[in-house]
This record gives C-alpha cells, structure tokens and sequence, in this order.
C-alpha cells in the first residue's frame, strides 16, 4: 500500500489556503447545547467552548461524497489513497469568546504532509492550522491532525482505562451521535449506518466523534475548574462506540486538568490537557 502513495505529490498540498465563513446563530448555540447537555445561557452569556467545530462545514454536494459519507478526496485536502480518516487530535489556543450573532471567519492552512509506517501499515498525518475569528478579531487559533490508514483495526488487547479523581457519565448512543452528526453537517457513516460501519469498516458498533468527545472534555475541565480553559490539546488513543457507556475522567495538574474518555473497562479513548 505505502507504494502506491506519492508522498512527494501529497507534499505539494503544504501551503495551500482555503477561508469559510458562517454564523454563529443564537438557534445553533442552542442546539449545541441540547446536544452536549449544556445548561441554559444565562442573560449575555458568550456562546459554549468548541462550538466553532460547528462552523462552515463542507457543504459538498451529493454526488461529490465518497462511498463513505466523506467528501471525496481532492481540493483543499491531498487526495490521500487510504481508505480509513479519522481526526486524530489536535490543540486549540483560546484567546477570547465568539460573539453570538457575529459571522465567523475560519482560515485554514495546510501545514504539513508526513507519512510514516504504523503498525497495520502505512499512515498519513495531514496537519491544518486555522484562525477564527469575528468582527472582534481573532478568537481561536486551532492546530487539526488528520490521519489516513490502510485499516481499522486498533492496537490488540490495550490496557483498561485508569479512574481518575473526578469522573463523569454522558451519553454516547445513536440518538446523540446522530445529532452531532447533524449539528456539524457531517454524512461519515461511521457515525450513524450501523451496519456500514459494522459491516464495511469492521467495527464493533457506531463511533463516537472524536470533536464530541473533545468537546465533552473541554466542558468538563471548565465546570471543574469554574471558567474556560485557555488552551486545551488532545490526541486520540483508540476508538469508542454506542454499545457501550461512555466515561469522562479527570485529575488535577499544576497547570490545570488531564482528562480522559473510556468505555466500561475499555481502553482510554482521547486524552487531554486543559490550561487556564
């Protein structure tokens, strides 16, 4: 497989720029907040952490989707011959709220094209860069890692997550997924076709998205530590699915909190750092 890909060719994506732009409506704030069981606003409340991962989504039409959901590869993104995409971390630098009611604009770069051999064989890690920001000025500075891979398969047999000293139930099963999947334009069916995903990808049941277990995190350390943090970095460690219920965990640093996601004595899912 690793022969097939033109790393060179891929490379030449590096530098490339694409600007969307979107509102930040008081409706989508408000379904962000059903969807990851957010208290009601208080008056002149800004809009929640993470809510920019809702923004100017692709809005591919039907015919330019892959057999996955996904949009088809090529344009802003190199056309990676790996069939397998999944976000595989990232960090964000907040430097103040978005305005509710304000047009959002996110600017993406991409930074870097690697590939490196992993334990199924090849991977492809495509690193973005993104600025939003609103008629305030610059909001959020967000670093994307995207990797590609041959296949779905996970480490074998990964050790059972630690408890941490705060921890947290949420909701994870079809019904959520399926909104989160709505609320941020997003056809993966990885997310939603349970029988794609079970029968195609080879997985044990639906996914649980990796920006909606970021997001859970993200809202978790700042209800811990009562108010936003200012930088938040994750990375992912192994998939979680609807079948199982799905844990938040925390505890306590010097400079704030490292969180966690996992099933019932499943292996850690996402981990993050949160600093204030």
């Amino acid at each position: 497989m690793r022969d097939v890909i033109d790393i060179d060719h891929l490379r030449q994506w590096i530098g490339r720029e694409e600007t969307a732009r979107d509102w930040l409506t008081p409706g989508l704030a408000d379904r962000f907040r059903a969807v990851t069981d957010l208290p009601a606003p208080l008056p002149g409340e800004a809009p929640p952490q993470m809510i920019h991962l809702c923004l100017s989504p692709p809005a591919v039409p039907n015919a330019e989707l892959g057999p996955d959901g996904h949009p088809a590869r090529g344009g802003f993104l190199p056309p990676v011959a790996l069939p397998n995409r999944m976000w595989a971390g990232g960090e964000m630098l907040f430097h103040r709220d978005l305005t509710l009611g304000a047009e959002v604009t996110r600017h993406s770069v991409i930074e870097d094209v690697v590939l490196k051999d992993g334990r199924t064989g090849p991977l492809c890690f495509v690193t973005l860069r993104h600025r939003i920001s609103d008629a305030q000025g610059l909001a959020v500075e967000e670093r994307q890692d995207i990797v590609y891979r041959g296949s779905s398969a996970g480490s074998p047999n990964p050790p059972p997550a630690p408890q941490g000293a705060e921890r947290h139930h949420v909701r994870g099963d079809a019904v959520v997924l399926f909104r989160y999947s709505a609320l941020t334009f997003n056809g993966h069916r990885i997310h939603y076709d349970r029988s794609y995903v079970t029968e195609v990808e080879g997985y044990p049941g639906l996914i649980v998205h990796g920006p909606l277990q970021a997001t859970w995190l993200c809202h978790m350390a700042a209800r811990l530590q009562g108010r936003r943090p200012r930088r938040f970095r994750f990375r992912s460690t192994a998939p979680l699915f609807d079948v199982t219920p799905v844990h938040l965990h925390a505890d306590r640093t010097d400079q704030g909190w490292t969180l966690w996601t996992a099933s019932d004595n499943g292996p850690i899912g996402m981990k993050a750092e949160a600093e204030f």
